[in-house]
């Protein structure tokens, strides 16, 4: 297993698992992934993937800085944005493997913290973020009124 950071010839394989983990447009994604690649506005600011022995895409790790985090003090803060790495691969370490890659990059940088989320229904998510050391500080119920 390799994880390394994403570069251009990337962007097909990653859209097709930002898809599988976000079910949108394919055509979306690679958007998103051009802009990023392309060194203009992005809304990711550092993206980590993980191959398999036959250089397969299996995961990412994608990040944002933001300017808050619920529960952190401090106002620039390392957000985990998606993780994702397909089913057949879970289990054997990649996902613990792309986190501690991004902590890496976080560090470096100098942040103390690093910020994510989940939704409270999904328990796999949220066992895979205790597993690798995320402690829950808040939860909250978001709303929505049509006008």
């Amino acid at each position: 297993m390799i994880i390394r950071a994403a570069n251009p010839s990337d962007l097909l394989p990653l859209a097709h698992l930002r898809n599988a983990l976000w079910p949108e447009k394919i055509e979306e994604h690679q958007k998103v992934l051009a802009q990023f690649f392309g060194g203009g506005q992005s809304r990711i600011d550092h993206l980590l993937i993980a191959l398999d022995a036959a250089d397969r895409h299996v995961g990412f790790a994608e990040l944002r800085v933001r300017n808050c985090a619920e529960g952190s003090p401090n106002h620039q803060v390392p957000f985990l944005e998606g993780w994702f790495v397909i089913p057949e691969y879970r289990r054997e370490g990649i996902g613990t493997a792309l986190i501690r890659g991004v902590e890496s990059w976080a560090t470096g940088l100098g942040y103390t913290e690093l910020a994510s989320n989940t939704m409270l229904g999904n328990i796999r998510s949220l066992e895979a973020h205790a597993a690798v050391g995320f402690e829950e500080v808040v939860r909250t119920v978001n709303f929505i009124k049509a006008l």
